[in-house]
């Protein structure tokens, strides 16, 4: 197993409140609570990977090693926030994971059409959903090769951070 560098930033792009407590202490649980931002709808995810609007002030903004995404969420679901992130050359290569209480065929079609990286329905239990965040964990920040793990940004760029912003 690859050893872990600097910590991975997680969007949790979900609307309900109690499912994003759940999911955040999964995440702690599973050791996996590397840099999480939270939004609650889709218009939010898109201004956070944008850094526009409230995050565009943002101090500790990062792009995102990992999306966690539900489907079903006010303004902007989470259909129309993935197909405008995988359209976007920008952020395209950002790994997805629907993380919804769907488990309807056409929902689980229509995100792969789009280009997710794996649907996954919540499961009831915390137990269970803590040995999901700790699969995520493994796979997405041990296994893996992440795009922009190589120096780069993710679109392949060389990043060099200014001295001065």
């Amino acid at each position: 197993m690859k050893a872990i560098g600097k910590p991975i930033t997680i969007v949790l792009a979900e609307d309900d409140p109690d499912d994003r407590l759940m999911a955040t202490e999964a995440l702690e649980e599973s050791r996996l609570a590397n840099d999480l931002h939270i939004v609650e709808n889709g218009e939010e995810l898109m201004d956070y990977l944008n850094h526009r609007g409230k995050y565009a002030e943002l101090d500790n903004w990062n792009i995102p090693g990992l999306i966690l995404l539900d489907l079903n969420m006010p303004k902007k679901d989470g259909r129309e926030a993935l197909k405008e992130i995988k359209a976007d050359p920008a952020l395209r290569r950002i790994p997805i994971v629907v993380l919804t209480t769907s488990d309807e065929e056409e929902d689980i079609f229509r995100t792969y059409d789009l280009g997710v990286n794996s649907f996954i329905t919540k499961p009831v239990s915390f137990e269970s959903l803590v040995e999901i965040m700790k699969t995520l964990r493994l796979y997405w920040f041990e296994i893996v090769e992440l795009p922009f793990q190589k120096g780069g940004d993710l679109n392949g760029q060389q990043h060099h951070k200014s001295a001065v912003s």
